[in-house]
């Protein structure tokens, strides 16, 4: 039982911090397509590589920023997934735990 109930708050930190890699991901996501969206109204582009900004092209730093955002979508939708199929586990483990504690306080009376 007090395995199950390890388990069980090992689970929940998990979930936490795939709740905080799905939240740096979307942000991700808004950084991209808010760069994505500067772009298409300006003349000049420019790129940070390590410490300085380097002129670029228009049309590589958008197929760059369209890439980023295609692999960060995929990411979303994984950790959705992954996400979706713990908290179920979750539950489950959680319901194994309710219905234990239950037989054993019928069984103490």
């Amino acid at each position: 039982m007090s395995q199950k109930i390890q388990q069980l708050q090992s689970m929940q930190q998990n979930l936490q911090n795939m709740v905080m890699q799905k939240q740096q991901v979307e942000s991700q996501l808004v950084e991209l397509q808010s760069a994505l969206q500067e772009i298409s109204t300006t003349e000049k582009a420019y790129k940070i590589v390590g410490k300085i900004m380097v002129a670029s092209s228009k049309e590589q730093l958008q197929k760059d920023l369209q890439e980023q955002k295609e692999i960060a979508d995929v990411r979303l939708k994984s950790l959705l997934k992954q996400e979706e199929s713990f908290k179920n586990s979750m539950e489950e483990l959680q319901q194994e735990v309710v219905k234990e504690l239950q037989e054993e306080k019928k069984n103490e009376q």
